[in-house]
């Protein structure tokens, strides 16, 4: 007699129609949210009862699908904590995301395909999405490209690449503790955070990154920079990369990038460019000498989630000879092996092995909307910051920082007898109370020995009158807040 077979289970629903019923209200919620986005506030406070929701302990048992939604809608949707979304923040560098890239990756997480080998579509969609990109950023069409979570990771990428290929010794084999000079690299000050993480990660050591001063536009100054690589080399040390800045997230600005592809080809260096989010000024004519020279990069970085407002995450990075790309990451245990009879693998150019398929919402997104649109939206953010700059300038209580030179504007509040540490002091409380209205949300920055706020442009639902509320609030609530520093 035989023994009775225990029963299998599924993740799969137990009933599939009022699954399918479930989801389609969960998209006409969804797209009720984002269709009304501009009634809801652009910062609400979570409520205790909300925190003390996600301090509970996992289930031991299943929820009906039902109740899981339900909980959806109160502690999440529910709270319209909507940040990013608003078409009035601009306190990062941050897209919005769009109805067809939110579609596309619930797509992709139906397919649910990891994206490595060239049996599986999502790795032709990925190529596809590498290609447009090239063309749109005109960088070289035979470049090798990775998809990643963001320009945190693609920058990560090509300065392992940098780092390995211009090593003196196989770097992956002996590693850096053998390497017979210390490496060196440089950028400007202006350069993002990620890039220190970035260089730690690698194991240069932030002491390994030199920070080369800025001109008056904010560039790296390309003499100050000669001169740093020349006293490294006296000193026996052996400079590898020179980063440039395609659009730096505090004021907007772009490095020379011809004058330091010039200095990395005389000096046989790695030349890197971060274009987390200023590489896309090459879609637009009038802009695109802004980014003259990033096609002679040996790689280049960007994000698809700022500019391109493709949902988090999704970034890039691009490679210029793909022999460089596989001889940083390329590795054939023999579990792998089978990946090498289809060809090309993506796990063979970046750290991860399994990685989602983050192409489909970039291709369905720019699909689309097509490449003019974004020309358009590009410059359409650039004209909202010069038209803000211009309310600043019209407005005898603010002062514009620094010149405008692309979406960034960096600006001030300013009242006669007041110290520079009263004016800081000032306009973070005006910064504060406009976020914690909920009417918009803007960043603080330090330029030029100035604490300013800074707004940084690349919403796609911004409009002028969002700007004109803002400033006009922001000097109502100036006048009042200033009443308390003056005698």
């Amino acid at each position: 007699m035989s023994e009775k077979r225990p029963e299998e289970i599924t993740l799969d629903p137990e009933n599939w129609d009022e699954m399918r019923a479930l989801g389609h209200r969960m998209i006409d919620d969804i797209m009720t949210y984002l269709q009304t986005l501009r009634e809801k506030p652009v910062f609400q406070p979570l409520s205790e009862n909300v925190l003390d929701h996600f301090r509970q302990p996992p289930p031991v048992e299943p929820e009906e699908p039902e109740k899981v939604y339900q909980d959806f809608l109160e502690f999440i949707l529910g709270t319209n904590n909507t940040m990013v979304l608003h078409p009035r923040f601009w306190a990062f560098v941050a897209g919005n995301g769009t109805p067809m890239g939110m579609l596309g990756e619930m797509l992709a997480a139906g397919l649910n395909q990891p994206t490595e080998l060239n049996t599986q579509i999502t790795y032709h969609v990925e190529m596809q999405v590498l290609s447009w990109l090239k063309e749109m950023l005109g960088y070289p069409k035979d470049s090798s490209g990775l998809l990643v979570t963001g320009a945190s990771a693609a920058n990560l990428i090509g300065l392992a690449v940098a780092r390995n290929s211009k090593a003196s010794e196989d770097v992956r084999k002996k590693g850096l503790q053998n390497m017979p000079r210390k490496m060196a690299l440089y950028g400007s000050e202006e350069m993002h955070s990620c890039l220190q993480k970035n260089v730690e990660l690698l194991g240069l050591g932030d002491e390994s990154l030199r920070r080369i001063k800025m001109n008056k536009d904010f560039q790296v100054d390309v003499e100050a920079l000669k001169k740093e690589i020349r006293k490294d080399r006296d000193e026996g040390f052996q400079p590898f990369c020179i980063i440039g800045n395609a659009g730096t997230v505090n004021t907007g600005a772009f490095d020379d990038l011809n004058a330091l592809a010039d200095v990395c080809a005389k000096e046989n260096l790695w030349f890197h460019v971060d274009g987390a989010f200023g590489a896309f000024a090459a879609l637009s004519p009038r802009l695109r000498h802004l980014v003259s020279g990033m096609d002679r990069a040996d790689s280049l970085a960007f994000d698809l989630h700022k500019w391109m407002s493709v949902p988090y995450g999704i970034g890039c990075i691009f490679i210029r000879r793909l022999e460089d790309h596989l001889r940083s990451f390329s590795i054939s245990p023999v579990y792998l092996q089978v990946l090498k009879e289809y060809g090309l693998s993506f796990s063979d150019l970046g750290f991860e092995l399994s990685r989602s398929t983050l192409s489909l919402k970039a291709w369905m997104q720019i699909k689309s909307h097509g490449v003019d649109k974004y020309r358009r939206l590009v410059e359409q953010n650039v004209d909202q910051a010069h038209y803000v700059a211009d309310l600043i300038k019209a407005a005898p209580e603010l002062e514009l920082v620094i010149p405008v030179s692309l979406n960034v504007v960096c600006f001030r509040y300013v009242a006669d007898g007041l110290s520079e540490d009263a004016l800081a002091e000032l306009n973070t409380k005006i910064a504060r109370q406009l976020f914690f209205n909920g009417v918009a949300i803007a960043a603080g920055t330090v330029v030029n020995g100035k604490t300013a706020i800074r707004l940084c442009i690349v919403n796609h639902r911004s409009k002028r009158e969002d700007f004109d509320l803002y400033i006009n609030e922001f000097i109502r609530i100036g006048n009042e807040l200033s009443k308390s520093y003056r005698p």
